[in-house]
């Protein structure tokens, strides 16, 4: 990409708009990642891209249109041709119900987390070098694990995204996001056991691979007891990872318009949306913040289509912290101007992050286990699916380790479980949380990485059937 300037790209493209409205988008990406198998580095790579996205808006009597094109590695000489295409997909559509005057600079404020490399500044990159330290720690795990008899393996990615953003009000943007993530997995000799950790990290340089071997090893060590348990309801213990891939997909869920609509679990019987019920009985307050310290993300929307969730007519609004669910009970839904209008509630865009937290939860999940009577440990979620959407109901399998606690111990791994739970019904009947603390989701890894959860009792998590799937 030797030469190119996303800052260019994007005024050239306002510059030869001769729609109503414009909206240009331009992401520069750089990737680095390492790849490792029975305690060995497979590969290593780095890659680069870019992408120029062109919204053009036309208005009329009849409202505003909009067309959305987006073509990657766009050369100078070409982006009058995407904005050409843009400009004429608008006049082909019909009018946007969710059309809004775009974002103007005065509306933007002082926006917070908005500190960083000013709008002339090169995109930032990655390159191999993220991880230097990183690298050497695990190779001492390596060692550690071959020779106690486990097998490591596993992935290090790190993204680096600097996003332009440029409309013909005027406004000029940018923000460059890393997101960093290591998914560990330790495997006994024979190949029997296994046992997954993961975590994020914005640059690497906080990531304790010890303390995750560690953790490996000795939920490996659980394992070597297997103890078969028949599907039904159990109190369970869900590590923050594991809570954070259910609380994802109800934060993906929480659109006012579907809810206004009455098509998803926070619609109100009779109309309306939930909004002011309360969901949980411990106090737990889920939010998301731009400047959540180690989670930091865009402090302004970045729209490069229109959903029922995000509006491109919002590019550029700014982002506050917002509590979704404030002390048990619901308080936000994820929405546009659009359908803050139609709620007659504040406007609240979604956010690239999602904290929750419980007062003044401080248990550690070592510190739960030893409070367990009887219960599972459930260490990790995957193959999660939707089964109902009025009331989320979400299925999905258990993986990489399941324990039973009994009398304050770990017992041993069991079987297992294909589950059946709503995550909003599950907020109900969670009976303890624990300390917050930065986590990466399993399943949702590839999407959504920033979270912090804590560790929770639920009563009654419902493993609806045994799995075979080890």
């Amino acid at each position: 990409m030797s030469g190119y300037s996303p800052q260019d790209a994007v005024e050239r493209a306002v510059q030869a708009a001769r729609c109503d409205d414009c909206v240009v988008i331009a992401d520069v990406t750089s990737s680095a990642n390492l790849r490792w198998a029975g305690n060995t580095l497979t590969t290593n790579g780095v890659s680069r891209s870019r992408r120029l996205t062109v919204i053009a808006v036309s208005r009329g009597p009849n409202g505003a249109s909009v067309g959305v094109v987006s073509r990657a590695g766009v050369r100078d000489e070409f982006v009058a041709a995407v904005v050409a295409e843009a400009e004429k997909a608008a006049a082909d559509g019909s009018p946007a119900a969710d059309a809004r005057p775009l974002v103007s600079p005065g509306e933007l404020g002082a926006m917070p987390a908005a500190s960083g490399p000013g709008w002339a500044e090169p995109p930032a990159a990655t390159e191999i070098g993220v991880f230097g330290a990183f690298a050497g720690d695990l190779g001492a795990a390596f060692g550690v694990a071959a020779a106690a008899g486990r097998k490591l393996y596993g992935f290090a990615e790190h993204t680096m995204t600097s996003t332009f953003l440029g409309t013909s009000t005027g406004v000029r943007l940018r923000y460059d996001q890393p997101t960093g993530k290591l998914e560990l997995n330790a495997k006994s000799d024979d190949l029997t056991r296994s046992a997954w950790a993961g975590t994020s990290s914005r640059d690497f340089a906080d990531v304790d691979v010890a303390a995750l071997e560690a953790t490996l090893a000795q939920r490996i060590g659980w394992a070597q007891r297997r103890i078969e348990l028949p599907a039904g309801r159990y109190e369970t213990l869900l590590p923050p990872g594991a809570l954070a891939d259910l609380l994802i997909y109800m934060y993906w869920s929480a659109g006012a318009k579907d809810a206004l609509d009455g098509r998803t679990v926070f619609s109100k019987p009779g109309g309306g949306t939930r909004v002011g019920e309360r969901l949980a009985d411990v106090p737990l307050t889920l939010r998301s913040n731009p400047a959540e310290p180690g989670l930091e993300c865009a402090p302004f929307t970045i729209a490069h289509a229109s959903s029922r969730e995000s509006s491109v007519f919002d590019n550029g609004l700014p982002l506050r912290s917002t509590d979704w669910i404030s002390a048990g009970t619901l308080s936000a839904l994820t929405q546009t101007r659009h359908s803050a209008q139609l709620c007659g509630l504040p406007v609240t865009p979604p956010i690239g992050n999602l904290i929750l937290s419980a007062g003044d939860g401080a248990a550690t999940l070592e510190d739960m286990i030893a409070g367990t009577s009887r219960g599972l440990l459930v260490t990790c979620l995957w193959y999660i699916r939707e089964v109902d959407p009025q009331t989320l109901l979400l299925t999905g399998l258990t993986r990489d380790g399941v324990y039973l606690v009994e009398n304050g111990e770990v017992a041993g791994a069991v079987n297992n479980f294909r589950f059946n739970e709503s995550p909003v019904a599950l907020l109900g009947r969670i009976a303890e949380a624990g300390a917050t603390v930065r986590t990466l989701p399993r399943e949702w890894n590839d999407y959504f990485s920033r979270a912090a959860m804590p560790p929770v009792r639920v009563d009654g998590f419902n493993m609806s059937s045994v799995s075979q799937a080890s």
